[in-house]
């Protein structure tokens, strides 16, 4: 399911993975790219699910009293639902990503003045998260270019109107199976694993947003 199909509420889908598990090996194993997608990814569709749902019913009844708590598990669950389908469509088999595209490129070197300084910054974003979170490359369409922003506990940290186009997931379920505790050597390995020509079809599909803000 791509992550932009439009869903009712409580219909969410777990995404299959575009790749078989060992795919990604030997930088990411398939016991823990199995693990991660089939009992965490999951977790977070069914509580954005029943979040729905639960919203659903509070509006029928007309009874509020919850909505803090559901409004968060929306919040919490929907991040980690949207940020994990795109997590796996931007990686691919060592060697198959190619070389960033002809405007994911032109951005970097306008914005970051060069691929060793975007991969330096985004690294340093990844490794030094606080606590569990996101290193995530947007596109912003109030400013017309990109940025970079660490996502902590998935909803939090984050630039409004955003929209993500390369993901590095560096919560400890995603790597301390294979790493243990050593989250730097999961992201310095993580970037053989980039698959640039889904990184350059976002980026043209985010680039086509509007929002009509003097800013």
């Amino acid at each position: 399911m791509d992550y932009y199909t439009v869903s009712p509420p409580g219909g969410h889908q777990l995404p299959p993975l575009p790749y078989p598990y060992n795919a990604l090996e030997p930088v990411i194993s398939s016991a823990m790219l199995t693990y991660h997608h089939d009992n965490h990814h999951k977790a977070y569709v069914e509580g954005l699910n029943k979040a729905e749902l639960e919203l659903v019913g509070a509006r029928q009844k007309k009874d509020f009293s919850l909505v803090k708590h559901w409004e968060r598990e929306l919040a919490f669950n929907g991040s980690g639902h949207i940020l994990h389908s795109i997590y796996w469509t931007i990686m691919t088999g060592i060697g198959q990503g190619g070389q960033p595209g002809a405007h994911t490129q032109a951005n970097i070197n306008w914005y970051f003045g060069g691929f060793s300084n975007f991969k330096d910054q985004f690294t340093a974003a990844a490794e030094k998260v606080e606590a569990s979170g996101w290193a995530v490359l947007i596109w912003q369409p109030a400013w017309r270019r990109m940025e970079i922003l660490t996502a902590e506990k998935h909803q939090n940290l984050t630039q409004w109107g955003g929209i993500p186009i390369m993901v590095l997931d560096v919560w400890e379920h995603a790597y301390y199976l294979d790493y243990q505790y050593r989250r730097g050597d999961y992201v310095k390995a993580w970037w053989q694993l980039v698959n640039w020509f889904e990184v350059e079809k976002k980026l043209l599909w985010a680039m086509q947003a509007q929002m009509p803000l003097n800013m």
